[in-house]
């Protein structure tokens, strides 16, 4: 995960560099070779992501053939809303790293508290599975794209939940491999703790609006950026109406930058007339083209 920018652009290898000397548990090893397992763990998967996605952008953006490239709008699903305020120049990549680790940390001990749960729902009415977890008492944690709905909450309400979407013909449900009931009220005791790194951590005027995953609009101030940020962690994740509203000023090219691929499946979905391309490797910067 991500060797091939460490190997091929000084940029990228700062970063990872910078991650190793912050992280000090051997991040980029686990990256680069594993075991996959360690590279999923809590105290590793977050940072990779940001690490890989920032390593990605650093080399994306000193390519000759984007030096006069102009950037609108940034965003990400949930945790990628770090990385796109790291890209807006909002947060710096040390900071950013820093909090991540912590907000990854304050959520594990949230998930120990209770038995968590998620589920991605595929295909069924977004009014009916409000209606359903509002009976059951599980939460909505994402909006990722009109067919797919991710729910949340205590396993016992998922699982009562995911009963009546049955029940009411929802064909695609698919248990989710995570360790709690992320983007929920289970997340509460978390969000205080975030709170207080949140302020101690400095935060720059936004050159670049970077959209909030819980209010869909380019973050505010400061003071309105840390308020989301904290309450993202509770809250539902947008990411339809980001994109939905990016595309209304206007915006047809969107570029993924990081590992994978599902953003621009969601976006495709989300909207079928916005071109997506994705940068997970060198050679994806080359080929990159708009229309």
């Amino acid at each position: 995960m991500g060797l091939e920018f460490f190997q091929n652009s000084p940029q990228a290898r700062a970063i990872f560099e910078l991650a190793d000397k912050i992280c000090a548990n051997g991040l980029t090893k686990v990256m680069f070779e594993g075991p996959e397992e360690k590279l999923t763990s809590t105290a590793y998967c977050q940072p990779a992501i940001l690490t890989m996605s920032v390593a990605a952008l650093k080399a994306f953006e000193v390519h000759p053939k984007y030096k006069d490239f102009s950037v609108k709008f940034t965003a990400g699903l949930s945790l990628g809303e770090y990385s796109a305020l790291t890209a807006a120049g909002v947060l710096n990549f040390a900071d950013t790293l820093r909090l991540v680790q912590k907000r990854a940390a304050f959520m594990e001990e949230s998930a120990k508290e209770y038995q968590g749960a998620m589920a991605a729902v595929i295909g069924f009415d977004k009014d009916k599975l409000v209606e359903i977890c509002r009976q059951t008492g599980a939460q909505i944690a994402n909006y990722n794209s009109h067919e797919q709905i991710v729910i949340t909450g205590l396993k016992i309400k998922v699982d009562a939940a995911i009963e009546l979407i049955k029940s009411a013909g929802g064909q695609k449900i698919i248990p989710l491999a995570v360790g709690g009931g992320f983007h929920s009220s289970l997340m509460s005791s978390a969000v205080l703790k975030f709170m207080a790194s949140l302020n101690e951590t400095a935060i720059n005027p936004s050159i670049i609006p970077v959209l909030s995953n819980v209010t869909a609009q380019p973050h505010g101030d400061a003071q309105q950026i840390r308020l989301n940020l904290s309450k993202q962690i509770t809250d539902s994740v947008q990411w339809v109406k980001c994109v939905e509203y990016i595309s209304s000023q206007g915006i047809t090219n969107f570029i993924e930058i990081g590992p994978g691929k599902v953003l621009k499946g969601l976006i495709r979905r989300i909207n079928p007339a916005i071109s997506v391309s994705n940068v997970e490797k060198p050679e994806d910067i080359e080929a990159l083209v708009f229309s």
